[in-house]
């Protein structure tokens, strides 16, 4: 009678237990409800079951029941007070030592779902048994189930136990995992596999098999991203999002940017842009707010821009510098010298144009004159046989450009205007400014292309010179030009040494524009790499710069590098 009261006293504390789970579950927006096992079934398309005989299972795993699930919480507490005899029997037969009979399950992945056996389970739970014997059958689904699964988690489970149904991607790439975290994403991926195998069908001139499309997909356009993800670390960035998740955002932030900036944009810088601009993290909040404070309180011109050798960080390819080429362009017959200059380099690089045209209103965009500077542009690529894409925006020509550079490695444009000489007229420079905000190392073409394989260094070991170094490196390995440099110190040789390139060192005497002008005279360059300014705005503006004197004495192109 002892344990008979017992039990009972037991069965009505887990009562109240059972009520305080509903509880807490709801104050924290989950579910404390049991599974349906019929449900969960038809929802993941259960295709075939085997017994696989007597296991301990996990109580924790078990998540559901066949026809009890409204009867217990998910820990399995009782929630009807008429259960209240059985369930004290069950304890009673556990407590004299009888112990409990093997109870019955379905097993759909990790998770189990009890077919007999449910108040077996609640009270060897309340008990505190971490196991219990049961008889499994095994059923087949396309789709995993963890025992954390909730309810709400069954419309994703079934949203991709049809996704598969339809694509068959689980028997093609088994190892595939698309699994997502909202609703209605498995739709945009189907229609990102029919547009894929619509432009397949249209490349090969055949009708393409779905099955063929799907796979073809996942691994020349799915996998890509993917690996662009996890290269960018991005699900750092975007806590409790999937790699599938944020390949469709990849994608469509890829799609926005380029209806924006009218340019074809890269999926790693997609990517990028998206963590520079939505990252939750409390240091990419930050460094946007301090960005957005910056841009209000200072004046274009006398901003100091990035780092140097902050554009090398943020570089997305590997093989080769110049991969996008941002080259301004005007409406004067001597702009197009910058364009040739931009192509003849992305010749070099097989590399894109990013042209961009400024206008003063948006109005103009539209106007004939600039349509024609369109069809100008895209003939000059082709001829070239170069990937060039003309965009027009309006607003300052210096702002503008520095915007897009973002989006490029190297920005080109025609020099009309060198700084001039006079203190205030040099602070209000529109080239300063681009070269001074410009993330990316700039390109300044005063005349006629030139074929860039002579090149002149001009290095004073400062922070922005050995970029200029690293340039010119590069180039000479690339391009198989040659190298002069005037300013003959230990670090740029042993540099140069190590990467097994050659080059002449000449003093840099003073005055050193006259010694950079003269040894570019002496050795035919035809090309000027040099570090862009060294000090700030206001003591340039008083004292001048180098940088400014190279620019307006220079007949060749001088490349800035910051």
């Amino acid at each position: 009678m002892m344990n008979d009261y017992l039990a009972l006293m037991d069965f009505r504390q887990a009562r109240r237990q059972a009520e305080r789970e509903r509880l807490r579950a709801r104050l924290a927006g989950r579910s404390a409800q049991l599974l349906s096992y019929e449900e969960v079934r038809r929802m993941l398309r259960a295709r075939s079951s085997r017994e696989v005989g007597l296991r301990d299972i996990p109580l924790d795993a078990i998540v559901g029941s066949v026809d009890r699930y409204t009867d217990f919480t998910r820990k399995f507490l009782p929630l009807r007070d008429s259960d209240e005899e059985r369930w004290a029997r069950v304890q009673t037969q556990v407590s004299k030592l009888a112990g409990l009979p093997p109870i019955e399950v379905y097993q759909v992945g990790d998770a189990y779902f009890v077919r007999d056996g449910n108040h077996r389970v609640s009270v060897a739970r309340q008990m505190g048994a971490t196991h219990i014997q049961a008889y499994v059958t095994r059923i087949e689904t396309r789709v995993p189930l963890t025992p954390d699964v909730q309810p709400q988690d069954l419309i994703l489970k079934a949203e991709y136990a049809d996704f598969l149904e339809r694509t068959h991607l689980d028997e093609l790439r088994p190892d595939a995992d698309l699994s997502v975290s909202v609703p209605g994403q498995y739709e945009k991926l189907l229609e990102h596999i029919e547009v894929h195998r619509y432009f397949m069908g249209l490349e090969q001139e055949r009708e393409i098999p779905y099955q063929e499309a799907v796979a073809h997909w996942y691994d020349t356009v799915y996998l890509p991203v993917v690996r662009i993800i996890r290269e960018q670390d991005l699900l750092r960035h975007f806590p409790g999002r999937t790699e599938a998740d944020l390949y469709l955002w990849v994608s469509e932030h890829r799609a926005e940017l380029e209806a924006t900036l009218d340019w074809e944009i890269e999926p790693e810088a997609a990517a990028a842009d998206l963590v520079s601009r939505f990252s939750p993290l409390a240091q990419r909040r930050l460094a946007r707010l301090t960005a957005k404070l910056l841009d209000r309180l200072t004046p274009d011109e006398i901003e100091g821009g990035p780092a140097p050798g902050t554009w090398r960080q943020t570089r997305r390819h590997r093989d080769r510098m110049f991969a996008d080429i941002l080259v301004a362009v005007g409406g004067q017959v001597a702009a197009w010298e910058a364009v040739d200059q931009a192509i003849e380099i992305a010749r070099r690089e097989e590399a894109r144009l990013l042209g961009l045209h400024v206008v003063p209103l948006a109005e103009e965009a539209a106007g004939e004159g600039v349509q024609a500077l369109r069809r100008e542009f895209e003939r000059r690529c082709e001829q070239a046989g170069v990937r060039g894409r003309l965009a027009v925006e309006a607003g300052k020509i210096a702002r503008r450009v520095c915007e897009r550079s973002r989006w490029a490695d190297l920005v080109v444009l025609r020099l009309s205007h060198p700084p001039a000489p006079q203190p205030v007229a040099r602070l209000g420079s529109g080239f300063r400014t681009i070269v001074r905000r410009c993330p990316t190392p700039v390109l300044a073409v005063p005349g006629e292309p030139t074929p860039l394989d002579r090149l002149l260094l001009a290095y004073d070991g400062s922070p922005k010179a050995r970029e200029a170094l690293y340039v010119a490196a590069y180039l000479v390995a690339r391009w198989q030009a040659s190298l002069v440099i005037v300013g003959d110190r230990e670090d740029a040789r042993d540099y140069l040494s190590e990467r097994a390139v050659e080059a002449v060192f000449v003093p840099d005497d003073e005055p050193v524009t006259e010694t950079i002008m003269s040894t570019a005279q002496e050795f035919a360059s035809d090309l000027i790499l040099m570090g862009g300014y060294g000090h700030s705005p206001v003591v340039e503006m008083v004292l001048g710069s180098t940088v400014d004197h190279i620019l307006r004495r220079s007949r060749i192109p001088v490349l800035i590098c910051r």
